[in-house]
């Protein structure tokens, strides 16, 4: 079942992202060159496209079995890869605000 797999694609999306050797742990010097690493606007795309195909699969297998062409399961399957694809990148708004906030609270 892919249903892991979605979430699972999109922490570890996040975490390359806090990778010492990625693209945000560079020095201050190093901020205006050009930068080879992951781009966190094509990621967080990438991670809005996947939960929209997500979505998308699961209204297809939902109108299919509607129509009598899709078996209960496989659309119970697409639901819940939905559901939790969903339900990851919630968490991970989340995280970003709880973030924002944190750094708002600090001292300058």
């Amino acid at each position: 079942m892919a249903t892991p797999g979605i979430a699972a694609n999109a922490y570890a999306k996040l975490a390359n992202l806090t990778n010492p050797s990625g693209s945000l742990a560079k020095s201050v010097a190093d901020a205006g060159k050009e930068s080879s690493g992951p781009n966190f606007g094509a990621m967080l795309k990438d991670v809005v496209n996947s939960v929209t195909e997500a979505g998308r699969k699961s209204d297809a297998q939902t109108q299919a079995a509607a129509a009598g062409k899709a078996n209960v399961v496989d659309v119970v399957t697409a639901v819940a890869e939905t559901e939790v694809a969903i339900e990851a990148m919630v968490s991970i708004r989340d995280k970003v605000i709880q973030s924002y906030e944190e750094i708002m609270r600090m001292p300058i």
